[in-house]
């Protein structure tokens, strides 16, 4: 009886301290959601995060913002991004399969420095490349296009998509594949048929991945898109908290919506995520 009681408190602190850290992560996020749904251009000084008064005046605001041709910005920059983030989740999850797959079952030359490289690429910030990617994107006529920022969007994503397929692909066995050359399978088929299926966590990782740095990414987008129709949601929202004056209802109701395709990619996924993070952590 005296052991089970220390045993007791032990997990009753340890829910409390989760409970207490979860809170914590919350708030910030409360705190936003209440300055979407409360009326008023500022913040409330009550660090409560229920809000006392409810409106949609910033989401119908938010919605009925036009631009110069009389287009629905919110609308057209929804588009943007969605066309974006689907291309660039399609470019960086072909390419890091293929990428993945031969790193994790070929042996060549170089194999080691290029998983190397993509590892050294991972610790430079993306405002360090920000320069000469302008500079590449402007000698190939891509600046202001969704093209361009679907390819830049692309190769900043790839090195960690490749290391996560990588791991991935390590985990599975290669008995598999030595039993399908001897059916008469090729290597193509092999990889497609076989493979593929298998990893499905691990691409649905590298999806999820690919989709949120093109969906949430502001620096970039603000640099290289000057055409205001151009414009993905995160520039969109930014553009209400300017340097003389700040609508922080605007700015919340844009980032409440701005996440909802983020969630749901996150709800769709979840049972394939726990296994495609982990796959490759332990070897056998």
């Amino acid at each position: 009886m005296m052991a089970r009681r220390p045993r007791m408190w032990l997990t009753l602190l340890v829910h409390v301290g989760l409970v207490l850290l979860t809170a914590t992560v919350l708030y910030p996020v409360m705190l936003v959601c209440k300055k979407a749904f409360e009326p008023g251009r500022y913040f409330a000084l009550s660090a409560s995060p229920i809000p006392h008064d409810l409106t949609l005046d910033h989401f119908r605001d938010l919605f009925a913002a036009r631009g110069g041709h009389g287009e629905m910005l919110f609308l057209r920059h929804t588009l943007n991004s969605i066309a974006i983030a689907l291309l660039t989740t399609v470019v960086g999850v072909a390419l890091s399969c293929t990428a993945g797959y031969a790193l994790s079952r070929f042996r060549f030359p170089g194999r080691k420095t290029g998983l190397k490289t993509f590892l050294v690429v991972q610790m430079f910030p993306a405002t360090l490349l920000l320069l000469p990617l302008y500079v590449i994107l402007d000698k190939l006529g891509l600046l202001n296009s969704i093209t361009g920022l679907v390819l830049v969007y692309s190769t900043t994503a790839i090195p960690f998509c490749v290391w996560t397929l990588k791991g991935y692909f390590d985990s599975l066995p290669r008995e598999l594949e030595e039993a399908a050359r001897i059916d008469g399978a090729s290597p193509w088929m092999i990889f497609r048929r076989i493979m593929l299926p298998l990893a499905r966590p691990g691409i649905a990782v590298t999806a999820l991945f690919s989709f949120m740095t093109a969906w949430n990414e502001f620096i970039m987008a603000s640099t290289f898109m000057t055409d205001e129709s151009r414009y993905t949601l995160p520039v969109l929202i930014q553009s209400s908290v300017g340097q003389h004056s700040a609508d922080w209802g605007l700015f919340a109701a844009g980032a409440v919506i701005t996440s909802v395709p983020v969630m749901i990619a996150f709800y769709v996924l979840q049972k394939f995520l726990v296994g495609g993070l982990t796959a490759g952590a332990v070897k056998g």
